[in-house]
């Protein structure tokens, strides 16, 4: 199907919602509705929509996939945590403010003065819910005992500060979280393996932590990653998907007309960032051995089941014909991934190369689905290049809502590939490391480091897919139209498209933007 058949609809869409509301019938005025639901860590290749051959069951998702778009060329910002989700929730790379994550009790990454995502919503007259994973920060600060003092301690070869519970007044509200960059309201643990282990809803903590993490449970694969700090006593990892499942399931069914009285008049944006399948590795009971992927495989069926649970959500609250569903994930899945393929025989970043944090593709190209039933033809795949950064353009022309040129920087229209049979983004650049970057323009691939690893490499792996030694102080370049495994370092035949692109990269990383409207 083309491009020009896939986003008709789309564009019609967003003239009619720019025409004055009192101009429309009453079901056509009504903004649609907005999901977006977001796992951590999650290969390529773990979903059965983007790899036949994948060991894990995904009916949920394959499902959704069928009934929308699968984009084959999605991608986040970045290959970890973070900066993914701020790139995401404000249509700029982030790589223009900062590179890692927000460690255990760590600051906001937002300034006050960033347009948002939620906030643009919040504008056009919709609920805003986040419920899940946030790791984009708080103001921990404002809550400390006045004169707490951390505790040092030696965790390997590393240092660690150490929070304890009596540190903080957990009476107070934390500021600066969901609250104050968008969100009507929040419900999570802020980070699945960071402090403090217990329920937040909205600003202030459910059950404060009165103790230090002590795990006395098993993961099911690899390690818990669990950061020291404060927790609430009866802490159980294995019911946070669920929980935070059943509180999403709950709010959407708010929103139904009989439940809710403004749910008629007012569209909502629900941002579910899943737990999972982020380590530790913990699927309950239930779904052990539902995969033949091992615990990783039965924690992504469990996700494919809790995304399920919205999706049916979605439809006894009669808000499915009218919701813009779209899946993605932060990054490529975790190194554990590497056992995986020599154990089981099962690659999660299936056809790519590299892992999370990794510069080459399996570190952020993600599966991207898109549903609005009505609107985009089911079924239908686009190998267009996205990004997660042009959702907030695009979710702007939905709703006709004009950017200023001071936010979303870096977002691309995709309605207007109706416009571009080549498609509206050519270039992406991808970064998780300060220095280390990667620029695609076209089928072009420059990786400006020795290497695209940032997990470190594994010659076992290498030898299995058939990767030779392809390191060069030069860098690396790829041609992805003929090699999407990335096995073959053109860049000593074609040093002047890595000079182009280097320049490329260079001249977009100075001008502060990439997005075409702001282009002069």
């Amino acid at each position: 199907m083309t491009r020009r058949f896939l986003f008709i609809s789309l564009l019609l869409w967003t003239i009619e919602s720019r025409l004055p509301a009192k101009a429309l019938p009453e079901e056509t005025a009504q903004q649609p509705n907005i999901l977006i639901l977001y796992a951590d860590d999650l290969g390529y290749g773990d979903l059965g929509c983007y790899n036949p051959k994948s060991k894990i069951p995904t009916p949920s998702l394959d499902k959704l996939a069928a009934e929308g778009v699968r984009f084959t060329d999605g991608h986040s910002s970045s290959g970890i945590c973070t900066p993914s989700r701020y790139a995401l929730l404000t249509g700029r790379h982030h790589w223009r403010k900062f590179h890692g994550i927000v460690n255990a009790l760590g600051g906001s990454v937002f300034d006050s003065a960033r347009l948002t995502l939620p906030e643009m919503l919040r504008e056009k007259g919709y609920t805003t819910a986040c419920i899940g994973k946030w790791h984009l920060g708080w103001d921990w600060d404002a809550i400390k005992v006045p004169g707490a003092q951390p505790e040092t301690i030696v965790d390997g070869k590393r240092k660690k500060t150490v929070w304890g519970h009596e540190d903080f007044d957990w009476s107070k509200s934390v500021p600066d979280g969901p609250l104050e960059h968008g969100f009507d309201h929040y419900f999570g643990d802020t980070v699945i393996n960071f402090p403090p282990y217990a329920w937040i809803e909205d600003d202030k903590l459910i059950d404060p932590p009165d103790t230090t993490l002590t795990i006395t449970q098993e993961t099911k694969e690899g390690n818990w990653e669990a950061r020291p700090g404060p927790a609430h006593s009866d802490w159980d990892f294995y019911e946070n998907l669920p929980t935070l499942t059943d509180r999403a399931v709950r709010w959407i069914k708010g929103r139904a007309a009989g439940a809710n009285a403004s749910a008629a008049t007012h569209p909502f944006f629900l941002y579910f960032p899943l737990p999972s399948p982020h380590a530790p590795i913990v699927p309950t009971d239930e779904f052990d051995g539902k995969s033949k992927a091992g615990p990783y495989g039965d924690y992504v069926t469990q996700s494919d089941w809790s995304c399920g649970q919205l999706l049916a959500a979605l439809e006894e609250s009669d808000h499915a014909e009218n919701t813009i569903v779209i899946f993605t994930a932060d990054n490529g899945p975790e190194k554990y991934a590497y056992a995986r393929a020599e154990n089981l025989d099962h690659w999660s970043s299936t056809p790519l190369r590299g892992l999370k944090r990794d510069i080459y593709e399996g570190g952020h190209r993600v599966p991207f689905i898109v549903r609005w039933p009505g609107r985009i033809e089911p079924g239908a795949v686009s190998d267009e290049l996205v990004s997660q950064i042009d959702l907030m353009a695009t979710i702007a022309a939905i709703v006709g809502y004009d950017l200023p040129d001071d936010a979303a920087e870096d977002s691309h229209n995709l309605l207007s590939l109706l416009d571009d049979e080549t498609g509206i983004r050519t270039t992406h650049i991808h970064n998780t490391r300060e220095n280390a970057y990667a620029i695609r323009h076209g089928d072009w691939l420059l990786i400006d480091a020795k290497n695209g690893y940032m997990s470190g490499r594994n010659a076992e792996w290498e030898a299995r897919y058939g990767y030779s030694a392809d390191d060069s102080d030069a860098g690396q370049l790829f041609d992805l139209g003929i090699d999407l495994g990335q096995k073959k370092n053109l860049i000593a035949q074609h040093p002047e498209k890595a000079a182009e692109l280097r320049a490329l990269l260079e001249k977009i990383r100075t001008q502060g933007h990439s997005a075409p409207r702001l282009e002069k």
